[in-house]
């Protein structure tokens, strides 16, 4: 049967309404009903005496409704007493419909399921999962799953569904016995009938136990089918065909005799890597990382110039303008006295800048070409573009970093990226990459002091700031995103510049926002480069890209506010020269744990791959990774710090599995990745 008619893809048969509550969690054909695993489990198998229900955990409950009122005070609720032989109990319902109240007619005998606590009229139990019961209805045989849902669909409805499917649908394994066997599998069968309709004889501590068999083998899956998409990604890219690059080493040898200092050794080795990839005739995918200030620029440059070198043009593209600039103000100056042209693009460019800017690109005159998501626009034309550049890579949709690809040919790609990829992310999301790894700093480059303190000592900090320019050094102060309102972030920005102002009246205080013109923010931005600005205030938009070695100082604002990736590229922008640098976290309380948490991190690590590490823990996966999940298919039961073990024997079996089982490989990916076919094209 070809898979196209496998009754496992064929869509549901169900009311649209119901269809379309179902696409939300996910759910568009049959055996993705088998794949939605339940949430937790209830136990409704044992009945507690309501005097012996023990505290602090669900129990089920069953009595006769004595009495129910709807009370006002001190808000609308509906309070029940039910009894039973050993005694009585309040169900108490903070929500409710006029509905309900029939179902508690005095009289009748319910089922309570929920946690038993002291209330202050006796023991109570607060939005129980309740149901009409008459004498002798028997006890559940097994542990109930609930599953995760939407609004309007409830429980039954999806184990009704669930458990439809489960006997009509083929539950075969995918998998060869020669890697089931030595895995020691459990069946795929057997693992999800168990997770959807447990026996008797397991418990929701096992059931819930991430090390259970049936548990081990979904995840396993679901690993491998991620491996497998992304070695098919990765294969399809190496079969593309590109132009082969082999500069001769003329311009970034000038350029290396004209440079202060000397590549270090792990920049000259993930240059070699590129330079290696650029001379293959299948397009590059290669995504370069280092930690902040490790020298990334640089290494983008010498690529750059090995496709000039060979004839071909070079775009490198950043997500936000001051990002963008900074790239081309630096690039310039090291290109430019080469006699190379390299040319600006953004949105904000009037229009006799931009046509001017358009046509060196299609006619060939630009080098390289910097620029913000303008590159990528329909008007934007290239006469032979080589190579790609695109920093901070996770910023950007897989639809715009396409866009910028299909300007030329087959262009090779080098991604960069400042936020470190903790290796589990490595093996897993970015399988489908070449990556490159800068793990020194420059030398010279001084330790930050990271200090914490309640922004109640705000004063203090001003006097810091104070000593600090007096000992001829220079200081950000950094307003963040509040209440993700940008207006609100702006006049917070502009209010700490006034004030600064005042309190720093001998200093020059400058200020940079997101709403400012690009020429205005250049201008400020090259003031303090020249520290004819002691002290620039600005929003998060200094986040990557600045560098001020004279700068010393970073104090950011309401630091309990922000995520780790984005503290630690701010405090970057500090530690770029020879003087000891401090960065001062403000925060106010009461904090939250997350908060909690991130400053901790944040406080007692420097290195950028740990706070990625730890940064993945407290976010997980999905939001780690940003923009790319639009191209990547997302785990939903794996989990990468836990299931270490399950991805590398995935990432190891993936490869066997194309040489020797392709149609297993297809059969692997049809049942876990059917529908998501444009996850392979990311």
């Amino acid at each position: 049967m070809s898979l196209d008619h496998d009754p496992a893809n064929q869509p549901l048969t169900v009311a649209p309404a119901t269809a379309k509550k179902l696409e939300k969690l996910g759910i568009r054909r049959r055996f993705d009903l088998i794949l939605h695993l339940p949430l937790r489990y209830e136990d409704e198998t044992h009945l507690f005496p309501i005097a012996n229900a023990p505290y602090g955990k669900p129990v089920l409950v069953e009595g006769e409704v004595i009495a129910h009122e709807v009370q006002f005070k001190p808000r609308k609720q509906l309070v029940v007493q039910i009894e039973d032989a050993s005694g009585t109990l309040v169900l108490r319902f903070i929500h409710f419909y006029p509905s309900q109240l029939k179902q508690f007619v005095q009289g009748k005998r319910v089922r309570a399921l929920g946690e038993v606590r002291r209330g202050f009229h006796g023991d109570e139990m607060v939005h129980p999962k309740t149901r009409e019961v008459l004498p002798g209805d028997p006890l559940a045989d097994s542990l109930t799953p609930i599953y995760p849902t939407v609004n309007g669909l409830t429980q039954p409805v999806l184990r009704r569904l669930i458990h439809g499917e489960l006997k009509h649908l083929s539950l075969a394994e995918t998998l060869p016995p020669e890697l089931v066997q030595p895995l020691r599998l459990a069946s795929f069968a057997e693992s999800v009938r168990l997770l959807h309709a447990p026996t008797p004889d397991y418990s929701i501590s096992q059931l819930t136990d991430p090390t259970l068999p049936a548990w081990q083998r979904l995840k396993f899956d679901e690993l491998l089918a991620q491996q497998l998409s992304m070695r098919l990604a990765y294969r399809a890219r190496r079969q593309g065909r590109a132009s082969v690059i082999q500069g001769d080493g003329r311009w970034r040898s000038q350029l290396s005799a004209n440079l202060p200092f000397a590549l270090t050794a792990a920049q000259h080795k993930v240059l070699a890597e590129i330079i290696a990839d650029l001379a293959q005739p299948h397009p590059m995918h290669r995504l370069l990382q280092g930690d902040v200030g490790s020298g990334k620029t640089i290494v983008a440059a010498m690529s750059a110039l090995a496709a000039i070198e060979a004839g071909f043009q070079v775009a490198l593209m950043a997500p936000t303008e001051i990002l963008a600039e900074q790239h081309y103000l630096k690039l310039a100056s090291w290109l430019q006295p080469l006699g190379l042209t390299v040319s600006w693009l953004s949105g904000s460019l009037r229009k006799k800048q931009k046509s001017a800017a358009l046509e060196a690109m299609a006619s060939g005159a630009t080098h390289l070409a910097v620029g913000t998501h303008a590159l990528f626009q329909d008007d934007v034309q290239f006469a032979r573009l080589g190579l790609v550049i695109v920093d901070e890579q996770h910023r950007f949709g897989v639809g715009q970093r396409l866009a910028l690809k299909d300007k030329g040919a087959e262009p090779h790609q080098l991604m960069m990226s400042a936020t470190p990829i903790p290796r589990t992310l490595a093996m897993s999301f970015y399988a489908d990459l070449d990556v490159s790894v800068i793990d020194e700093l420059p030398p010279g480059r001084t330790p930050i002091v990271t200090k914490l303190i309640n922004s109640g000592r705000r004063e203090e900090i001003v006097a810091y700031v104070n000593k600090t320019c007096r000992q001829g050094q220079q200081a950000y102060w950094v307003c963040p995103l509040i209440e993700e309102s940008e207006t609100l972030q702006l006049q917070t920005a502009v209010d700490t510049h006034a004030q600064l102002s005042e309190e720093l009246a001998e200093w020059g205080v400058g200020l940079v926002h997101g709403r400012m013109k690009p020429d205005e923010k250049a201008a400020v931005m090259a003031a303090f480069a020249r520290n004819e600005l002691q002290v620039l205030v600005a929003t998060t938009v200094i986040e990557v890209g600045v560098d001020v070695p004279n700068a010393s100082l970073m104090v950011i604002e309401h630091a309990e506010r922000m995520g780790l990736a984005q503290l630690h590229q701010l405090r970057g922008r500090v530690g770029r020269g020879s003087a000891k640098s401090v960065c001062v976290l403000l925060f106010e309380t009461p904090l939250s744990e997350l908060a909690k948490a991130r400053l901790k991190v944040i406080y007692e690590n420097t290195d950028g791959f740990e706070i990625a590490r730890q940064d993945l823990l407290i976010r997980g996966p999905g939001e780690f990774l940003g923009a790319r999940q639009s191209g990547v298919p997302m785990l939903r039961f794996a989990n990468l710090e836990e299931d270490i073990e399950l991805l590398e024997a995935a990432k190891e079996w993936a490869p066997h599995l194309l040489e020797r089982w392709p149609k297993a490989v297809e059969a692997h990916l049809d049942r876990w990745l059917a529908g998501r076919e444009h996850f392979l094209k990311a």
